[in-house]
């Protein structure tokens, strides 16, 4: 296959993705977080707390960021860690009662802020696209794994 033929894709794709982050970086800034530290508390919220491992798996932070991320987020008294109840060698993080109370004020006016973009699209387009996000991720993995 000629690159010409997924290179306009490959080019929307990723203005797209620019697109989404300055739209969504800027609410979440005004929220006085940084986007790793929102996509924490996020990713934390409701939920009784996870792994680092866990954790860097279900955000869009790379693992040399992440404990910086944690670190600053705990000087904040936002999250804490604790031992794995199940396995004392691990570390859990998880929100403190301040984070818990910050996740409930921020994510549904996170949720709100983002949904402007979004409710220009019917639900069976959101679907769609849905679907087409999914079936492209897929493709990547696949060819990762094909390669390693």
């Amino acid at each position: 296959m000629s690159p010409s033929i997924f290179l306009p894709l490959m080019r929307e794709l990723s203005s797209t993705y620019q697109a989404f982050e300055v739209y969504s970086s800027a609410h979440v800034r005004s929220l006085a977080l940084t986007p790793a530290q929102f996509d924490i508390v996020a990713t934390l919220g409701n939920t009784a707390g996870m792994s680092p491992k866990e954790l860097g798996e279900k955000t869009l932070i790379t693992k040399g960021t992440l404990t910086g991320v944690v670190d600053r987020l705990a000087d904040k008294k936002l999250v804490r860690r604790a031992a794995s109840p199940s396995d004392g060698r691990c570390q859990i993080i998880q929100l403190t009662s301040q984070g818990e109370k910050l996740f409930a004020r921020i994510f549904p006016a996170h949720m709100t802020h983002m949904e402007r973009a979004f409710a220009k699209f019917s639900p069976k387009e959101l679907a769609g696209m849905t679907a087409n996000l999914r079936r492209l991720k897929e493709a990547f993995t696949e060819a990762h794994r094909s390669r390693n």
